[in-house]
C-alpha cells in the first residue's frame, strides 16, 4: 500500500518538470563552477571525471558532502580569502551541533568585503536608488573611505570587539557602511527596517543590549513619508546601555535631540549624534580586527509572532565561506556583475546582497516599495542601473505576471544573464513567465533556505537546466534530505527537510543561551544530530526537489498530505483573487475543516458562482478531499513583517488560542487585519 506522502504520478502536475532553459558548451565553459573543478583537479587532485551539465555537478556534489573538511578548505584558498591558517583540521567535533569549523584560523568580514578598495578603488561597489527616482553610486574605494570615517566614530564611542551596534535603517548605503564599520572592529551587527514598530525592535534589539543605535527618523514608502522621530526616541528610551544614536539624514532643530540625548544612557553625554559628523580622527586609516572563525559577525531574528524572536548569530568565517560559495558558484557572479535584490534590512536576503561585496560586484540598494509607483518599477530601475542579477520574492514575479507585465520588451534588460526567487516556493507559471515575460535566455534561480543559515541549500546552478516548478539541485556542501515519519531517507516522497552534514554558516548559537538549549530544542532535537528545519519537501531521484511550505502548516486530509504552496498556487492564479490563506483545523485523531480566506482583486466580491468555481478548480487540480469546507473573503492576509502568511498562528486562533497568545501584533506587517480571525 503506497505511503501517504508518496508522490504518485501526476501529484506534481503535469506542467512541473518542463525544460525551460539548459546550459550550452559556451555556458558551461565560461562558469565560475567550471574553472573551480578544473582548479580542484589541477592544485588539490580532485580528479572528478570529464562530464560537463547535470553529472559534473552531481560529481561535485557527491564530493562537497562526502568530504566536508576539504571542500570548504578548498574554497578558503580557491578564493584566497583573506586571513590566517593556523595548519589544522578544517572541522573538529562530534555530531550537529557540535562542531567547530576552522578552529585556529582568523579573518575578518570587512576586510574580505573591502578587498577590492585596494586593487581596483575606481570599481562601482553600491549603486543606491529609491522609489522616487533618485540615484547615487559608491566605489569601493568610496566605500573604504566611509568606512574608516564611521569605523573611527564608533571606536570613539567605545566600540570595541564583542560590542554590538543597532541599526534601524532602510536598505540604503549607510546601512552597508555600518555593517562594515562595526564587523572591522570585531564588534556585532543587527538591523531592522524601519517599518518594525518601537515594541517590534525592542524586543529584538534588547536581547542584545547594543553600544550605539544607527538610525532615520523618517522614510519614505509608497509613496508617503513616514516619521519615526518618536519611535527612535522609544527605541532608545528601552536600551539603558546606549552611547549614543547616530541619526542618518536626521532633522534639525526639533525636540529630537533634547529627547534622544536624555534616554542615552549612563553614557547620554553623546546623545544624538549626526552620521555625516562623527567623532574620531578621520585620517584613522582602515584597519581589521582579526577574530577566530566562529567569532559573532551579526544577529539576526526569527519572525517572532508566537514569542520573543530567536536571535540567531552567524560567524565571520562561516559567512565568509558560505557566501563565496553561493555567490559565485551557483549564481555564477563576479567582477563586473550589478547584482540586485530586493529586500530590507529587516531580511536575510539584505546580508546575503551585501555578501555580493565578497565577491567584488556591484550591489544595488534600493529603498521603497516594489509596486511604486507601479508593479513595473523593479524592471525600471534594473534597465536603468544595467542589473545582470535580478533577485525577489516569489510573490513579486507572481504579482508580475498577474499583471500581464512584459519587462524584457519594455525595457532594455540586455545585461541581465540571472533572475533569482525565495521566500515561498515558485510555481511553475512563475517559472515560465519569467522565461515568457522576462528573457528566454538566463539562468532562473529558485532558491529555498532561511535565516538560519543565511543562505539557500537548494537551488540554482549553471551547470544544471531549469525545469518548470522544480528547484534544479542541492547546493554544494549541503546534504539535504527528505525524512519519513520514522527519520528515514525517501526519494519520490513529501518528507521533512533535513540537513544531515554541517555547514559553517549555521548558527553559532543563540545570543543569550549560554548551554545552547534552545538552539538544540529548535533544529535538532528531533532527529540527534540531524538539522531539522521545518519544510515538506519532495526529493527527485535525478536531484532536483520541490518545496511544499511549512511542514507545521500542512493540509491533512483524508490522510492525503499536501504543503499550503500548492493549494495557493491553484487558488491565486484566478484573476478574482489577489491573495489566499488555507487552514486546516485537524488535529491529531480528529479532522477537522477546511477553510479558506480571501483577498479579492478591486471589483469583485465572493458569490455563489466565484465559490462554486474556486472549489471546483480545487477539486480538478488537487483532490475532492481539498475542497475547503468554508469560503470567506477577508480584507487581508496576515503577514510577518518579511511578508510571510500568518497559518500556523491563525489556525491557533481558529482552535481557541487567544489572538494575544496566538501572535505577536508587533511581529506583523498588518496587524489590525488579525482581529478579523477571532471573530
Amino acid at each position: 500500500m503506497p505511503s501517504d506522502n508518496e508522490v504518485r504520478p501526476g501529484t506534481l502536475g503535469r506542467d512541473y518538470g518542463e525544460i525551460l532553459w539548459e546550459p550550452g558548451p559556451e555556458e558551461i565553459e565560461r562558469a565560475r563552477i567550471t574553472g573551480y573543478r578544473r582548479w580542484l583537479a589541477r592544485d588539490r587532485g580532485v580528479a572528478l571525471g570529464g562530464d560537463t551539465g547535470p553529472a559534473a555537478y552531481r560529481e561535485l556534489w557527491e564530493w562537497s558532502v562526502a568530504e566536508p573538511g576539504p571542500f570548504w578548505d578548498s574554497l578558503w584558498d580557491y578564493f584566497g580569502i583573506l586571513g590566517e591558517r593556523d595548519g589544522g583540521p578544517v572541522l573538529t567535533g562530534g555530531q550537529m551541533p557540535d562542531v567547530t569549523w576552522f578552529p585556529g584560523a582568523t579573518l575578518n568580514y570587512a576586510q574580505n568585503a573591502l578587498r577590492a578598495a585596494a586593487t581596483d578603488p575606481a570599481r562601482l561597489a553600491v549603486i543606491a536608488c529609491d522609489e522616487a527616482g533618485n540615484r547615487a553610486a559608491l566605489s569601493y574605494g568610496d566605500l573604504a573611505a566611509e568606512v574608516a570615517r564611521v569605523r573611527a566614530g564608533l571606536k570613539a564611542l567605545g566600540v570595541t570587539k564583542g560590542d554590538r551596534v543597532a541599526g534601524y535603517l532602510p536598505n540604503i548605503p549607510a546601512a552597508i557602511i555600518g555593517l562594515l564599520a562595526t564587523a572591522s572592529l570585531g564588534a556585532i551587527w543587527s538591523s531592522c527596517s524601519p517599518d518594525f514598530g518601537p515594541a517590534s525592535v525592542i524586543d529584538r534589539f534588547a536581547q542584545i543590549t547594543p553600544k550605539v543605535l544607527l538610525a532615520v527618523e523618517r522614510y519614505r514608502y509608497g509613496g508617503r513619508e513616514f516619521d519615526r522621530h518618536q519611535a527612535v526616541a522609544d527605541i532608545a528610551a528601552a536600551l539603558p546601555g546606549l552611547a549614543a544614536v547616530i541619526t542618518v539624514n536626521g532633522r534639525d532643530g526639533d525636540a529630537g535631540p533634547a529627547v534622544l540625548a536624555r534616554e542615552c544612557g549612563p553614557h547620554g553625554r553623546h546623545g544624538r549624534l549626526a552620521f555625516e559628523s562623527l567623532p574620531g580622527d578621520p585620517g584613522e586609516g582602515l584597519e581589521f580586527e582579526a577574530v577566530a572563525y566562529g567569532h559573532p559577525l551579526w544577529v539576526l531574528y526569527s519572525s517572532g509572532t508566537t514569542g520573543l524572536p530567536k536571535a540567531i548569530v552567524h560567524s565571520h568565517g562561516g559567512i565568509v565561506s558560505e557566501h563565496l560559495k553561493a555567490l559565485c558558484l551557483h549564481q555564477d557572479l563576479g567582477a563586473g556583475d550589478v547584482f540586485f535584490w530586493y529586500t530590507t534590512t529587516g531580511w536575510m536576503m539584505w546580508n546575503f546582497l551585501a555578501g555580493g561585496l565578497l565577491a567584488g560586484v556591484t550591489i544595488v540598494a534600493y529603498d521603497g516599495s516594489a509596486t511604486y509607483p507601479d508593479t513595473g518599477a523593479l524592471w525600471r530601475m534594473a534597465a536603468d542601473a544595467g542589473v545582470t542579477y535580478f533577485g525577489t520574492g516569489a510573490p513579486y514575479l507572481l504579482a508580475c505576471a498577474k499583471a500581464g507585465l512584459a519587462p524584457g520588451r519594455d525595457h532594455d534588460l540586455s545585461k541581465l544573464r540571472g533572475v533569482g526567487s525565495t521566500g515561498s516556493p515558485l510555481p511553475p507559471e512563475g517559472f515560465r513567465w519569467v522565461y515568457r515575460g522576462v528573457s528566454s535566455d538566463l539562468l532562473l534561480g529558485s532558491y529555498s533556505g532561511g535565516t538560519d543559515v543565511c543562505t539557500g541549500f537548494v537551488g540554482p546552478s549553471p551547470l544544471l537546466p531549469v525545469r518548470a516548478g522544480v528547484i534544479a539541485g542541492t547546493c554544494l556542501g549541503a546534504r539535504v534530505e527528505a525524512y519519513d515519519a520514522a527519520g528515514r531517507p525517501v526519494t519520490g516522497e513529501v518528507g521533512e527537510l533535513v540537513l544531515t552534514v554541517p555547514m559553517p554558516s549555521m548558527p553559532v548559537g543563540f545570543w543569550n543561551d549560554p548551554d545552547g538549549s534552545r538552539y538544540r530544542a529548535s533544529y535538532f532535537s528531533p532527529y540527534p544530530g540531524v538539522w531539522r528545519h521545518g519544510d515538506w519537501i519532495t526529493m527527485l531521484p535525478d536531484g532536483g526537489c520541490v518545496i511544499f511550505g511549512r511542514s507545521d502548516a500542512t493540509l491533512n486530509r483524508g490522510g492525503v498530505r499536501m504543503g499550503t504552496s500548492e493549494f495557493y498556487r491553484v487558488v491565486e492564479q484566478l484573476p478574482e483573487v489577489a491573495d489566499s490563506l488555507v487552514v486546516d483545523t485537524g488535529q491529531l485523531g480528529a479532522e477537522g475543516r477546511l477553510i479558506l480566506y480571501l483577498v479579492l482583486a478591486d471589483g469583485h466580491d465572493l458569490d455563489d458562482e466565484l465559490a462554486g468555481r474556486i472549489r471546483s478548480v480545487l477539486r480538478a487540480a488537487l483532490s475532492p478531499r481539498h475542497v475547503p469546507d468554508e469560503i470567506h473573503q477577508v480584507p487581508g492576509i496576515p503577514r510577518t513583517l518579511s511578508g510571510k502568511k500568518l497559518e500556523v498562528p491563525v489556525r491557533k486562533i481558529l482552535l481557541g488560542t487567544p489572538m494575544a497568545d496566538a501572535a505577536d501584533p508587533d511581529a506583523l506587517a498588518n496587524p489590525e487585519v488579525l482581529a478579523w480571525f477571532a471573530k
